[in-house]
């Protein structure tokens, strides 16, 4: 059942700073689970906040903080190549600990809604957002996480080192979406998760997506801006809302 749903910008705080975040909450008098959607290098942009919006729909309380508050206020574009450079040029500048406090901010925030179980917090990033999403699975709130091509995992992570050391960190369920025909992933990358997810005695759960498709932004930006001229609300394929590992997503947060 699709439920009516309120939306808004609201405002968290990490430290001294003051963060920008979509919040989505479904009108429903029982208490939900809460979802972080994090960002692509793009920002907050209309996409992230229909996936807000459609998590809230099904259910969820969904809150979208902006990643790139520290370096570019407001920011938010489209798929275009000029745009993505722009998002990649302000993803090199992002740093683990930061982003990290600014997601436990999006947390404490979310803790506070009188609607969110307190104990069910789940975390949802794609491509740049997808490997935030791993490093914020170490975060002891976090119940269960969905990392959808998070390019750059197992040799590289924000401020220096691999994100793929902190695995161990990792208390509750992740599933780690991998696109390996995209440009952005090294051969044999699948493989890599897998053995370091079984030296290191994890939770996490795997499931390799292949694709032909190498245009991949343009191609999802415009089959998004055609299916909302057709039916705005409707689902879009590809992501956790109609995954039928939504269900055990789902499951993992009120475990």
């Amino acid at each position: 059942m699709t439920l009516q749903i309120r939306s808004n910008f609201a405002q968290i705080h990490s430290g001294n700073l003051a963060i920008d975040a979509y919040l989505a909450v479904p009108e429903t008098p029982e208490k939900a689970a809460a979802i972080v959607v994090i960002q692509e290098i793009v920002g907050v942009n209309a996409h992230i906040r229909d996936v807000c919006d459609r998590f809230a729909k099904l259910g969820y309380v969904a809150i979208a903080p902006a990643i790139y508050q520290r370096l570019a206020p407001g920011y938010e574009s489209g798929y275009s190549d000029e745009e993505v450079k722009q998002g990649r040029i302000y993803k090199e500048q992002t740093k683990a600990d930061e982003l990290l406090s600014d997601i436990q901010a999006a947390i404490d925030f979310a803790k506070t809604l009188p609607q969110v179980k307190p104990d069910s917090i789940g975390c949802i990033g794609f491509c740049f957002g997808g490997h935030v999403a791993y490093l914020a699975a170490t975060l002891p709130d976090i119940k269960a996480t969905a990392s959808f091509y998070g390019a750059g995992i197992p040799n590289w992570s924000p401020g220096g080192g691999a994100t793929i050391d902190r695995t161990p960190d990792i208390q509750g369920k992740l599933y780690a979406f991998l696109a390996q025909t995209m440009p952005a992933f090294r051969p044999n990358t699948s493989r890599r998760f897998r053995q370091h997810s079984i030296n290191c005695r994890s939770s996490i759960r795997f499931s390799c997506i292949r694709r032909r498709d190498m245009d991949f932004f343009a191609k999802r930006d415009r089959a998004i801006r055609q299916r909302r001229r057709r039916q705005r609300g409707s689902r879009c394929s590809g992501y956790l809302a109609n995954r039928s590992s939504s269900k055990n997503y789902g499951e993992s947060l009120c475990d």
